[in-house]
């Protein structure tokens, strides 16, 4: 990783983090923003974490199946535990699904990568980082800030 320097951009700090091809889909040209090869990486990115998130499902119910062989008391409390809140962790990334999901059909119609709210790019760095954005970071903001005034 190259040093980072005061006449280092603040873009280029922030690509720093990327990988290679992260790095490229950021310094697209805004005329390209989600032609086909960009929504194909998202695409693929999108899968690759819903996959993740159905392996680890299937991890948590082998444990769930393992409890049951625990006979010391002790140990099966510290099992338990450790099960409620991987079950917390799994119900947090059904959610998740859901909106993976929901991007997934978005690139089908090819209304990913726009704002719901305002119909504005919402920008392949927050889309890298959040995959499943639904809003620009303005949208989201403003979002925020009425829940926490309206505490919806």
């Amino acid at each position: 990783m190259k040093a980072i320097n005061a006449s280092t951009s603040k873009k280029n700090r922030a690509a720093l983090h990327f990988s290679a091809e992260e790095k490229v889909l950021l310094n697209s040209e805004d005329d390209v923003y989600m032609d086909d090869a960009q929504l194909e990486f998202f695409r693929r990115r999108l899968l690759a974490m819903r996959a993740n998130f159905l392996n680890t499902e299937q991890e948590t119910n082998d444990h769930l199946k393992e409890r049951d062989r625990i006979s010391d008391v002790l140990d099966r409390a510290t099992v338990e535990e450790t099960i409620t809140l991987e079950l917390r962790l799994r119900d947090r990334e059904r959610h998740l699904l859901v909106k993976i999901d929901q991007a997934l059909h978005r690139i089908e119609r090819r209304t990913y990568g726009w704002c719901e709210e305002t119909g504005e790019p919402i920008g392949i760095a927050r889309l890298l980082s959040r995959p499943t954005a639904t809003l620009c970071l303005e949208a989201q903001q403003r979002r925020e800030r009425m829940q926490q005034v309206y505490g919806h």
